[in-house]
């Protein structure tokens, strides 16, 4: 299985590569783990209109494979524990089939995106800029390895 994250944003500050990269090159290399930004769409402060959004979701939809599994990250979405999101992963594993995980732009997803998706994601009940978003994806999707693994990286 390959793992893959679709984010809007391709520029982030040194700390948030630095902190995804970390995590990142801890991941088993059977993943393949691939990162795809795509560079958020222009967005005037008079344009009240989901112009952005709709660019933004057909870039990301044509990089989506359409075998893949797709689980979309969303304040809205489903919260899980570290054991859960462990749980979860092996699901996916077992399943077969590659997956891919989408972070949308400043105003989210279309809904052409939101209906792609199998599931969707809630990191945390707050509001998270997008940098931290990725980061806390990354260690966490480390975590729920590590937990498979019986690694000691998680504790309870």
């Amino acid at each position: 299985m390959h793992i893959r994250l679709i984010a809007v944003g391709d520029r982030q500050p040194s700390w948030v590569d630095d902190a995804f990269d970390t995590y990142a090159a801890r991941f088993p290399r059977e993943w393949k783990f691939r990162l795809d930004a795509i560079p958020t769409a222009r967005r005037s402060k008079k344009d009240k209109s989901d112009h952005a959004v709709q660019a933004e979701g057909r870039q990301i939809l044509a990089k989506i494979d359409p075998a893949e599994q797709v689980v979309l990250l969303d304040e809205r979405g489903l919260q899980l524990t570290s054991s859960e999101l462990a749980a979860r992963l092996t699901g996916w594993q077992a399943d077969g089939r590659d997956l891919c995980f989408i972070i949308g732009g400043p105003d989210g997803v279309s809904a052409d995106c939101r209906d792609r998706a199998k599931m969707s994601w809630s990191l945390s009940k707050l509001t998270l800029p997008h940098g931290l978003a990725r980061v806390l994806f990354a260690e966490q999707l480390y975590r729920a390895w590590s937990l498979q693994a019986g690694h000691p990286y998680h504790r309870e």
